[in-house]
């Protein structure tokens, strides 16, 4: 039987690992959590085997770790394996976001070309990782096919909003949402990052209605295939919506292209999104482009495929590759916080 072990330090980031326990578990393999937060921990049901002690971590011995964050414990057996947070939105540098090299991972399971190919040319750069392009785990429930049931018949748009507040839409155009709630036309649907200011959280939240929903949850894949088109800004959100094909009007995009409805002021946000529930064909052949760039997998089995690849390395062993830097700050930090200082 082999053993995995989940590194969560987010609780978005239980909705991208569980897919691979659901795997791991049909293999007749076994796999253990390790929350950073504690508090998490309400989170695992009765069949979720939790570690919470390095003392265990280490007596588990897990073949490897998979990660959906930026960081883990170097010291913790087994490999280490990148899975992401999310899609690279763009919303910073490549040296301080998507592709930034922190030196903590054995492997990267890149989502499609968009992120295969700068992960392989790092690849080639440092040499203490291997890349192999799997699809995203999260994804995999996406196409299962089973539609939420929708409360009524009027078309139901998504409204979600990076948290970072220079790019944020929610910062911006709450006025013009709670406007168009009240009209009634439409069914709106409201959520946000967990990092989301309070401040924006509380005032979407005041305006709930028959039309106006606010939703706060660990897994917004429901919320993507009820919705009909989704509103936006610069948020990674936008790329999983677009994987079902379907149109996204976004507010102030900091990389707009053919693939979304880019608007500028708040006049235009009413007529764009009258414009995404008819998609023009242009539309959705860009759609189309983009997604075959970001995530050319539509059969729910990246997370096969990551265990594959996973296992894979784990078999070859990381010999061949180069040593990773000494990250003694992080290093040292990380020891700090769990109490460990063995070498």
């Amino acid at each position: 039987m082999k053993r995995y072990l989940f590194f969560v330090s987010h609780l978005y980031s239980l909705s991208i690992v569980r897919p691979l326990q659901k795997v791991i578990r049909e293999r007749g393999d076994e796999v253990a959590w390790f929350l950073n937060q504690k508090s998490y921990g309400k989170y695992l049901d009765s069949t979720e085997k939790q570690l919470t002690t390095i003392k265990e971590v280490m007596a588990y011995n897990p073949s490897a770790v998979f990660v959906a964050s930026n960081n883990v414990p170097d010291f913790f057996p087994g490999i280490k394996v990148q899975l992401f947070h999310g899609f690279n939105a763009q919303k910073r540098d490549e040296n301080k976001g998507h592709f930034r090299i922190r030196g903590f991972f054995d492997l990267y399971c890149t989502q499609g070309p968009s992120t295969t190919l700068p992960f392989q040319e790092l690849a080639q750069k440092y040499g203490f990782f291997e890349v192999a392009e799997t699809g995203w785990s999260k994804m995999d429930p996406l196409f299962d096919r089973i539609i939420e049931p929708k409360s009524n018949d009027k078309p139901t748009i998504l409204f979600s909003s990076t948290f970072t507040p220079a790019l944020s839409a929610a910062h911006k155009i709450f006025d013009k949402i709670k406007t168009l709630s009240q009209q009634g036309k439409w069914n709106w649907i409201i959520t946000f990052h967990p990092k989301m200011d309070q401040g924006i959280v509380d005032q979407f939240k005041s305006i709930q209605s028959d039309n106006l929903t606010f939703v706060e949850t660990d897994n917004i894949l429901p919320l993507l295939k009820n919705a009909d088109i989704m509103l936006c800004d610069s948020s990674s959100i936008i790329s999983e919506f677009l994987l079902q094909k379907k149109a996204v009007v976004t507010f102030r995009n900091r990389c707009p292209g053919k693939h979304l409805i880019n608007v500028t002021e708040i006049e235009q946000i009413e007529p764009a999104l009258i414009s995404a529930l008819s998609p023009s064909s242009e539309l959705l052949d860009s759609i189309n482009d983009y997604i075959n760039f970001i995530h050319p997998y539509f059969d729910g089995k990246s997370s096969e495929r990551i265990i594959d690849a996973t296992d894979k390395l784990v078999n070859k062993g990381i010999s061949h590759l180069k040593k990773k830097p000494l990250n003694l700050f992080r290093r040292i930090k990380v020891r700090k916080k769990f109490g460990y200082y063995k070498l």
